[in-house]
C-alpha cells in the first residue's frame, strides 16, 4: 500500500485561518456572556425585589393614612445590611434607594443601570431604585474559545489538492445523457447538449405517460395489438391537461389508443435526433419496433423495460 502524503496550505493562509476562528468563536462567546448577563439581572432584579417586599412588613416605610412619617434611620440601616448581603452572595445588583431614603455607604460607579420599581404592601405603595452592573463588567476574552481555535486550525490547514484532482477526473469523464421531457416548451431534450425537439401535443403526452408507466411497472409487457392500458391513458390524459394549463392547446383530448403505430413512430423519430452519438444511452428510452411478424406481433411490446426514475427529468409536469 502507499502512503498518502498529506499537503498542508501556505502558512499566511493558516494564520489567517486562525485569526478567523478566533475571532467567530469570541463573537459567539461574548454572544453568549452577553445573554447570560441579561438573564441574571432580570433574575437578581426579581429576587431583590422580592425580598424587599417580604421584608417590607417589619421596615418603617411610614403610612399614608395614619400621615406617619419614614423612618430614614431604620431604612437606612435596612440598605446596608441588604447590600453587604447581596455582594457577599455575587448578586449583579445593589439598591439605591427605598422610599426616598438613599444610602451613601456603596460607590455605584460600577452599577451604572438604574431600575426604578414600586410595589404595594399592606399599608401604602413602596418605591425602589435598584442599581445593576455594566455590561462591560460581564464581557470578557474567552480562553475556551482561543483553545478551541487553536485545535480547529489544523483541520483547515491540509490542503485539498485530492479534492481538485477529483474534480479534474469528473470533468474528464463525459457526462451521461438523460432523457428530459418539457412540457412548458413541449420537447425532449438529452439534457448534455442544447439540442431539443419538439413534440406534437399527442405523443408528447402519450410518451410522457409511457415513460412514467414503464417506471412504476417495470417489466410489463405492452403489446400494440391490445388496447392501451388505462391506466397509461390516464397519465396521457393527464398530461394533455396540463399542456392545457401552460397554455399550449384548448383541443379536447385526443383518443390515445388510435393510430398507435403513428404515435410511436413520431417518438421514435424524436429520439433519434436527440440522441444523435448515443445509440446505446437511446435504448434505454426509445420503445422497441417489432421484430419479423410486423408492427402487431403478439410477442412485441413498446413497453420501456429498463427505464427508471433517475434516468429521466420531466419539467412543468
Amino acid at each position: 500500500m502507499g502512503n498518502k502524503q498529506l499537503h498542508f496550505k501556505s502558512k499566511p493562509f493558516i494564520a489567517l485561518n486562525l485569526v478567523v476562528l478566533i475571532t467567530l468563536l469570541q463573537c459567539i462567546a461574548l454572544t453568549a456572556q452577553l445573554l447570560s448577563y441579561q438573564a441574571s439581572i432580570h433574575r437578581a432584579l426579581d429576587k431583590v425585589e422580592r425580598r424587599i417586599s417580604l421584608d417590607s412588613a417589619f421596615l418603617d416605610v411610614g403610612n399614608n393614612t395614619l400621615n406617619t412619617p419614614v423612618n430614614q434611620f431604620a431604612i437606612f440601616r435596612y440598605l446596608g445590611r441588604l447590600n453587604a448581603t447581596l455582594k457577599d452572595e455575587g448578586y449583579p445588583v445593589l439598591v439605591r434607594e427605598i422610599q426616598g431614603v438613599v444610602t451613601t455607604k456603596e460607590d455605584f460607579s460600577q452599577y451604572p443601570k438604574p431600575v426604578t420599581t414600586s410595589f404595594k404592601n399592606a399599608e401604602q405603595e413602596i418605591t425602589v431604585e435598584m442599581r445593576g452592573k455594566s455590561l462591560l463588567s460581564a464581557l470578557s476574552f474567552s480562553w475556551a474559545a482561543l483553545a478551541l481555535s487553536m485545535l480547529l486550525t489544523p483541520f483547515f490547514a491540509v490542503s485539498n489538492r485530492t479534492k481538485k484532482r477529483r474534480a479534474i477526473v469528473e470533468e474528464i469523464i463525459p457526462p451521461t445523457p438523460k432523457l428530459v421531457i418539457n412540457l412548458k416548451e413541449k420537447t425532449i431534450s438529452n439534457g448534455i447538449d442544447d439540442k431539443a425537439v419538439t413534440l406534437q401535443n399527442k405523443p408528447l403526452c402519450f410518451y410522457t405517460a409511457l415513460v412514467k408507466y414503464c417506471i412504476e411497472h417495470p417489466g410489463e409487457p405492452l403489446p400494440p395489438h391490445k388496447d392501451v392500458p388505462t391506466e397509461l391513458l390516464a397519465l396521457a390524459n393527464k398530461s394533455f391537461g396540463r399542456l392545457i394549463e401552460l397554455g399550449h392547446t384548448k383541443r379536447k383530448r385526443p383518443d390515445f389508443n388510435a393510430n398507435l403505430d403513428k404515435t410511436l413512430s413520431e417518438v421514435r423519430a424524436a429520439l433519434d435526433e436527440v440522441f444523435v452519438g448515443y445509440s446505446e444511452e437511446k435504448e434505454t428510452y426509445y420503445p422497441p419496433r417489432a421484430q419479423g411478424e410486423g408492427s402487431r406481433s403478439k410477442q412485441h411490446s413498446y413497453a420501456l423495460p429498463s427505464i427508471r426514475e433517475e434516468d429521466i427529468e420531466i419539467i412543468g409536469n
